[in-house]
């Protein structure tokens, strides 16, 4: 029952941000992936000393809300979908992280929730992970599902009408 709720919920949200409009505004290019800038979570790795500690996040798509951003190291895997709507302003990005679902998953809860949104929905499918947030006429959607490689492909939809 939870997977059809999570399916339906994940194909509302698709289906929502398509039917709104078209896509708007040029995309940002993607970062440079760097295994070293994704440890394992509470691992630390050379490259992180070397690193500024307080990295800007890269947003997922011009416009988009602080909390939506890519996972550290993210490439995005095509142009965003942006639309607005009688619901607001939303979008949907796809792209592709050097982390396991779990990771990109805390992550994106992390920034949910220091961003005031409430956790409404977890879900486990095999070794796929999704997760979804919701405040004030906000809400973030993300799906994780393992790649070759260690890598993660990431979907990642939000609306931000508050």
């Amino acid at each position: 029952m939870k997977r059809l709720w999570a399916a339906a919920a994940c194909a509302v949200t698709v289906g929502c941000v398509a039917a709104c409009g078209r896509a708007e505004g040029p995309s940002q290019p993607p970062p440079p992936a760097s295994a070293a800038a994704n440890p394992a979570v509470g691992e630390a790795s050379p490259a992180e000393d070397a690193a500024p500690a307080s990295a800007p996040a890269v947003r997922a798509a011009a416009g988009a809300p602080a909390f939506v951003v890519l996972y550290p190291g993210g490439a995005l895997e095509g142009d965003p979908v942006l639309a607005t709507g009688p619901a607001g302003p939303g979008g949907l990005v796809t792209y592709v992280a050097e982390a396991e679902p779990e990771e990109v998953i805390a992550f994106h809860r992390e920034k949910a929730e220091a961003a005031g949104l409430s956790s409404v929905m977890a879900m486990n499918q095999g070794e796929a992970r999704a997760y979804g947030a919701a405040g004030d006429r906000t809400n973030l959607q993300v799906v994780a599902s393992p790649m070759t490689g260690g890598r993660t492909s990431v979907q990642l939809s939000w609306s931000a009408a508050g």
